[in-house]
């Protein structure tokens, strides 16, 4: 098999990792999770960092787990760069090069050609603590591929930019990965990054793949708490009967506009979420009393995270809604979703 072709198993402490992973060439693969998901466990292990308990890694074939780091034909972005800060940026990237048995002059003449591409062509001579966040992030980059990698291995590399160049930076970082034609994989804890970055999303949780496939499947089917979250959406698991999902743990049913059967997850947007000092008139069918219990600043919007019983829920509300409703922390409020708003799909 061309590509990555991985089975991960690693023990540290009680901390355990068994994941199964696939790149193929010109692919790029972000593995997603919260903290301690395993994540970084995972990259340290393919470069050759960590040893595996079992399992193997396979790039293009070839079995790379028994090869020391410097053997595997692997490239890495790490998340402070590491950078060697006495070298300057050209040197830096023809230190891999050199490693490799090239000699000066055509090292260099290889590093200046991938600082070039990367736009940093003037910053030959410049050293790691004359950089911006973003050019170190580049140099990185450029040291990275110069080597020609089989697969590049990218630990959160736009962790360390400010918001203004994090988005200049991940939008050349897209154009660099759609001309590398090995394998990637991209450990990232922002899911921005992973749906702009990547070809494809595994989210881990505690050691084990809870979900898999495209971006835009992830985003619009999540099948736990922490990818609804991560992609905003207020998520619950249920029975589907008669046009109606009675909720496993909130013991309470909304309508569905979905004609479904069995156990099923139920979605819906905080933007679908309206709010009310008041019992409406009307009574829509989704309708509930909920308790306020935050209020906060949410981009251009206002997040309401509702308590239950009966429902837990967000609502996106705008300021000038919050400033009507006089919402503040520990008030009683209605909450109604129109059933046309839910998303249901099998569990």
């Amino acid at each position: 098999m061309s590509g990555l072709d991985a089975r991960l198993v690693v023990h540290r402490g009680s901390f355990g990792l068994d994941l199964e992973l696939e790149a193929g060439p010109g692919e790029v693969v972000a593995l997603l999770g919260p903290n301690g998901a395993g994540k970084s466990t995972a990259l340290r292990a393919l470069a050759g960092l960590l040893p595996i308990a079992g399992g193997h890694i396979r790039v293009d074939g070839t079995e790379i787990h028994p090869l020391p780091p410097e053997r595997r034909g692997i490239g890495m972005v790490f998340q402070d760069y590491l950078l060697f800060p006495h070298l300057s940026a050209l040197e830096n990237v023809a230190f891999g090069l050199r490693s490799q048995g090239a000699g000066r002059r055509e090292a260099r003449r290889r590093a200046a050609g991938w600082l070039d591409r990367v736009g940093l062509a003037g910053y030959a001579d410049a050293r790691p603590r004359a950089l911006s966040g973003g050019q170190a992030q580049r140099v990185a980059l450029a040291r990275a591929l110069a080597v020609g990698p089989r697969l590049l291995l990218l630990d959160e590399p736009l962790s360390a930019l400010d918001a203004h160049t994090r988005l200049e930076i991940r939008a050349a970082l897209r154009r660099h990965l759609a001309g590398f034609p090995g394998a990637a994989v991209l450990v990232t804890h922002d899911p921005l990054d992973a749906m702009v970055l990547a070809d494809r999303l595994v989210v881990l949780e505690g050691g084990r793949v809870v979900q898999r496939g495209a971006p835009a499947e992830i985003a619009r089917r999540p099948r736990t708490g922490y990818v609804a979250r991560l992609v905003g959406l207020n998520l619950y698991r249920g029975h589907a009967a008669g046009g109606t999902v009675t909720l496993r743990d909130e013991a309470y049913r909304l309508d569905i506009a979905d004609h479904l059967e069995g156990e099923v997850f139920l979605a819906f947007a905080p933007s679908a979420v309206a709010l009310y000092r008041s019992k409406p008139d009307g009574s829509p069918r989704n309708l509930w009393q909920a308790r306020v219990g935050a209020v906060e600043r949410h981009g251009d919007r206002v997040r309401v995270r509702l308590d239950g019983p009966p429902l837990p829920a967000a609502a996106d509300v705008t300021p000038a809604a919050v400033a009507e409703l006089q919402l503040t922390e520990g008030d009683r409020v209605w909450a109604a979703v129109k059933a046309t708003e839910t998303h249901v799909y099998p569990a």
